[in-house]
């Protein structure tokens, strides 16, 4: 059976950080949706998403094609059903479609398709703050997976450890003089990553392939940080995507960092408001700012942005692609893509401007920033026109 992850009805919730992504590719726990999937499916995954991110995430469909949600976190009940569908089934959770069979080229009526409903509890990422707020549950979840044909390293008689959950290091990793607390969840340690002597963390944490924590960093329970990324300072309950920096000190708390972001020495996010009350994020759908539910929410920064040092982020702030602010007082909790300043004025990230700094970036992670790439962010730039104002 040929496997197709589709974006689904909160693709427009979770920007900025679909505008470069499918929704699959979101990192949440250790691994992000689509790993998860490719894992429990034992097979590969293609996508429908946008049309400008499709030369790079092309669908590939077969005589008879499983769709599924890219929203939902797969469990091993539900990809049972799921490998089970026949053409002209669908699978629905309390009416969410998590997702259905369909032959080659079909428009599929759902209306008149048979379903199946599935009842056990999942985990469907609906809104940009639902990363962080499920991440301590997909960390737990990912951790049995990812760990349970492999062997453990032995960690270092220079560390500590308190708590009965497991600590599991990869090959390569270095890890000396850290204090480890299991006690609300287990800690993952990623292939070639390095946790340098003096830091602090608490479970469920995961660090994933080729980072580092650097020294005395305090990172509290259900924080991820993605592959080749660094962190240092003060880190909680919050998730890096994947080749980001927060190297130095300051404090990252219940917020999401996308990919090729890095954050100035001293950049602090304000995660809590004075008065306690809800917090309220941009809306990338009304246009508006939307109520989360939430009491604690961050930042949320989308790929290939930065901050200059001693920035300050007040409670519930978003930002683009590709936007770089500095400067002293806060800037506005909604800073549009390709945006350049701070609380004083905000003018354009010119595209030529972008790109050299993407490509530089890149470069040094023997990644290159590419055609597709540039195509991305130059559709980027156009749909996000009409929120900057020059």
């Amino acid at each position: 059976m040929n496997f197709i992850l589709f974006d689904g009805a909160y693709r427009e919730a979770l920007l900025p950080f679909t505008y470069t992504r499918p929704v699959a590719d979101i990192r949440i726990g250790i691994t992000t949706i689509r790993e998860k999937w490719e894992y429990l499916l034992r097979n590969t995954t293609t996508t429908v998403t946008e049309e400008y991110l499709s030369e790079k995430w092309p669908m590939v469909e077969a005589e008879q094609n499983i769709f599924i949600c890219g929203s939902v976190l797969p469990t091993e009940k539900l990809v049972d059903k799921v490998k089970a569908l026949q053409v002209g089934e669908a699978i629905y959770a309390d009416k969410e479609l998590l997702a259905f069979c369909a032959k080659e080229n079909e428009e599929p009526d759902l209306e008149v398709y048979k379903t199946i409903e599935f009842t056990e509890e999942l985990i469907i990422v609906k809104h940009t703050w639902d990363i962080f707020k499920f991440n301590e549950k997909a960390i737990k979840a990912d951790f049995k997976i990812v760990t349970q044909d492999g062997q453990s390293q032995k960690l270092s008689q220079t560390n500590t450890i308190i708590g009965e959950h497991p600590i599991y290091i990869e090959n390569g990793a270095s890890v000396e003089c850290t204090i480890f607390n299991t006690s609300k969840g287990p800690i993952y340690i990623g292939k070639n990553a390095t946790i340098m002597e003096g830091s602090i963390i608490r479970g469920p944490f995961a660090l994933c392939e080729s980072s580092t924590v650097k020294m005395g960093a305090k990172i509290y329970e259900g924080t991820t940080v993605g592959p080749h990324s660094k962190v240092g300072g003060e880190i909680g309950n919050s998730v890096i995507f994947g080749y980001s920096n927060k190297g130095h000190d300051g404090y990252l708390g219940n917020s999401v960092l996308g990919e090729w972001c890095n954050l100035g020495a001293d950049t602090n996010t304000s995660n809590l408001k004075n008065n306690y009350a809800e917090v309220r994020l941009w809306d990338y759908e009304t246009e508006g700012f939307a109520r989360t539910g939430e009491q604690f929410c961050g930042l949320m920064m989308g790929d290939h942005s930065k901050s200059g040092i001693n920035t300050m982020f007040n409670t519930g702030t978003v930002v683009g692609v590709s936007a770089n602010i500095f400067g002293g007082g806060f800037p506005r909790n909604f800073i549009p893509s390709f945006s350049w300043g701070g609380s004083a004025s905000m003018v354009t990230y010119k595209t030529n401007k972008a790109f050299e700094v993407a490509s530089k970036v890149m470069n040094r992670r023997n990644i290159e920033f590419s055609k597709q790439d540039q195509t991305i962010m130059e559709k980027v730039f156009e749909l996000s026109l009409k929120w900057r104002k020059d």
